[in-house]
């Protein structure tokens, strides 16, 4: 992997005593576009070339933890390094196993018996191929997201994220094999639905940084210490019945964009204060809200305002399920765009580079240090276990 300049020890946002104070003033320009015009033209055979090495794998491995693979080599591509794609996706490749065998036919009539099991995966992903083989793909994306919003938490939201990836790359060119994406993203979502306790009523707008403590917080004491994953950690949450009304503590407006730049910084300042031990389950809340976003573009404003009110619960589901808060100080020097694209480009881990391109993309929208700071954290909690 390429070595950044910076050796990924520097700058370690450490706990102290000093409490971390966050101010978008403290920088005075936004990074640059994540990619150039003319890095788009070798994207289209990067990202195609990636999908292809990755057709026959299958949606999870080990104890449930998601394939990131198509994800990461699409993120990689957007942050302008298309060049490590490949030694990448060979490298990931190898802890994955094949795609499962079909069980059923999955028709227009019968999906809703097959929502949550995930051993229809294939046949979820077979059934979506035929959904956009017969209509528009903007079409299959409108009359699926509102039916697989309800179970947002699905695969720790990775069905919305993986499914938002290959939206982006489908938008970007319509090739066979990113449609394919498109139908195994949605898919590994309908094969994973998970719902949370609580649905949304009608409600005036309310941004999350605004009901952020009020969202009731899970006692340590009723937690499995040792779960096996973010989304059966979560799944305690239907034995805490205060957790039933967060979904109505927040809800957009007319402009969607603009909840979800105040989800994703609410969430972002909450991934600092909680980093460490519940670093992976925080990166979700930025990753994504952030991936509806890739979806808004295509698809109508009342399904992305449904998509957001989900988008809401999933976070605050993770936040109130593992919040472990702790103070920490800044380092001395914040980090530039370039050097966070390095280190997590170094760790070669998929969360890292996942949050990178995220959080980088949503601080064009809201120059917030949280979008920085946050991958920082990361690159060297990551770049340091490549060197150990």
């Amino acid at each position: 992997p390429h070595v950044p300049a910076r050796r990924p020890s520097d700058g370690t946002l450490v706990e102290g005593r000093k409490t971390f104070v966050l101010s978008a003033s403290t920088f005075a320009t936004a990074p640059e576009g994540i990619a150039t015009i003319k890095e788009q033209e070798a994207i289209m055979t990067v990202i195609d070339q990636a999908l292809a090495m990755l057709g026959s794998c299958g949606p999870e491995f080990g104890p449930g933890l998601s394939n990131h693979g198509p994800m990461g080599a699409e993120a990689l591509v957007a942050l302008g390094r298309p060049d490590a794609v490949e030694g990448w996706v060979a490298k990931y490749r190898t802890r994955l196993g094949e795609r499962p065998a079909n069980v059923e036919p999955i028709t227009r009539a019968s999906w809703p018996e097959a929502l949550g099991i995930l051993e229809r995966v294939s046949d979820w992903k077979d059934f979506f191929a035929a959904e956009l083989d017969s209509a528009p793909w903007r079409d299959v994306l409108e009359t699926w997201l509102p039916r697989l919003a309800p179970g947002m938490m699905a695969g720790a939201t990775h069905g919305l994220i993986r499914t938002a990836h290959a939206v982006r790359s489908l938008a970007a060119e319509d090739t066979p094999g990113r449609r394919t994406e498109v139908a195994t993203g949605l898919g590994y979502w309908a094969a994973r639905y998970q719902m949370l306790p609580g649905v949304p009523h009608p409600m005036e707008a309310r941004f999350s940084s605004e009901a952020i403590n009020q969202v009731p917080i899970m006692p340590t004491r009723m937690r499995n210490p040792r779960p096996t994953s973010i989304f059966s950690a979560v799944a305690e949450l239907d034995g805490f019945p205060p957790f039933a009304g967060a979904i109505d503590m927040a809800a957009p407006g007319e402009d969607v964009s603009a909840f979800l730049t105040d989800l994703t910084t609410t969430m972002a300042r909450l991934y600092l204060v909680n980093a460490g031990p519940a670093s992976i389950s925080y990166v979700h809340t930025v990753t994504a809200p952030s991936a509806l976003r890739m979806i808004l573009p295509h698809i109508s404003d009342a399904a992305a305002r449904l998509g957001a009110r989900y988008a809401w619960q999933a976070c605050v589901a993770i936040h109130s399920r593992g919040h472990y808060p702790h103070e920490v100080t800044a380092p001395a020097e914040l980090p530039k765009r370039d050097d966070l694209i390095d280190r997590a480009v170094y760790s070669g881990d998929e969360h890292a580079i996942k949050f990178t391109e995220a959080c980088l993309r949503e601080y064009q929208l809201n120059p917030d240090p949280a979008f920085l700071l946050g991958p920082l954290d990361m690159g060297v909690r990551y770049g340091r276990k490549v060197r150990e």
